[in-house]
């Protein structure tokens, strides 16, 4: 990637792979906020900020809170890696970051800037204009350059480091509210677009991302709109059925949700591994990701009790399979 192009990178982020608790020697870790994953890239000098989420989509124009907090930010050109939260009472608030993340129109957009503003916590620099590229740095150096290059200001934060006691580390953030954790290992390159077992997240809950594949028409109350939805894991290029969510929605989504979904239905899809449906099934084009919580994944891959968190815009289908749940 030639030098002189770091603005306009396209550039997918390093994932991490899931891990229960641990303490090591060698790995520090971060709390896991959860928000909204974004590179952003902050030409300093010409005063333009770009927002990129995990799909490279462009989602600047969402945040525009940011971007003046963003170039006050970093005190030269420098693309950082990090999460787009929105607080509600000192923790992340997934009902309100939906609210930021499915608005396009102009005005509600600076409206909710400023009734519910974000933040963004950057945790890696991948780039900067004294080093260019930082993908083959080690993490400590990209960390330290990092707090070089960044200043905290009221919208924009860098993620804290925390070198002992990984177990303590998770207990304290679940009590607290929070996710969990994550830990990062000394040394390591920062693989784009790739999940490596050099990151890794220590999360309370299972959750799974799936593809909304359809809807079950409602019954009693959600009579006239979608009672679950169904969805599916991706696999080897097939979509294969994971199971059915109903509960976890509020009135206020389901009213809005059932009119995206009704302009995206088809005819049929074909979709593997279907049981019989009690109710009416109506397809949809597989636009849509949601995260959900489960308790377990059956010996057929199916969902047990899953429970709808939310949207997720910054995930593709491709990303859906039943062995990466994020």
């Amino acid at each position: 990637m030639a030098s002189d192009d770091w603005f306009s990178a396209k550039i997918k982020p390093m994932l991490a792979k899931k891990s229960e608790p641990f303490s090591r020697e060698g790995w520090f870790y971060e709390v896991k906020w959860d928000g909204t994953r974004c590179i952003a890239f902050v030409d300093v000098e010409r005063e333009r900020v770009r927002l990129q989420n995990r799909r490279l989509m462009e989602i600047s124009y969402r945040y525009p809170e940011l971007t003046s907090s963003l170039l006050e930010f970093a005190s030269s050109n420098a693309v950082f890696d990090g999460e787009i939260i929105v607080f509600s009472g000192g923790k992340p608030s997934f009902q309100l970051l939906q609210q930021r993340e499915h608005v396009d129109d102009r005005m509600r957009i600076e409206i909710l800037s400023r009734k519910i503003p974000a933040v963004y916590i950057a945790f890696d620099l991948l780039y900067d204009d004294d080093s260019g590229w930082l993908f083959d740095s080690p993490i400590e150096e990209r960390r330290e350059k990092l707090g070089g290059v960044a200043r905290k200001n009221r919208r924009c934060v860098i993620s804290e480091v925390f070198t002992e006691d990984g177990i303590k580390l998770y207990e304290s953030a679940v009590k607290m509210g929070l996710e969990g954790i994550m830990a990062k290992k000394f040394g390591s390159k920062y693989l784009a677009g790739k999940r490596s077992d050099l990151w890794l997240k220590l999360k309370k809950k299972n959750t799974a991302d799936c593809v909304i594949v359809g809807w079950l028409e409602g019954e009693g109350e959600r009579a006239g709109k979608f009672g679950s939805l169904v969805l599916a894991f991706y696999d080897n290029g097939e979509l294969v059925h994971a199971g059915q969510v109903g509960t976890g929605f509020t009135k206020e989504f389901i009213d809005w949700f059932y009119e995206k979904l009704r302009n995206i239905e088809v005819e049929r899809l074909e979709v593997k591994n279907l049981p019989e449906f009690r109710r009416k099934v109506h397809w949809v084009k597989p636009v849509y990701v949601c995260e959900v919580e489960f308790l377990e994944m059956t010996k057929d891959e199916k969902l047990r009790a899953p429970v709808f968190v939310r949207l997720r815009s910054d995930k593709s289908m491709e990303e859906c399979t039943p062995r990466d749940f994020v």
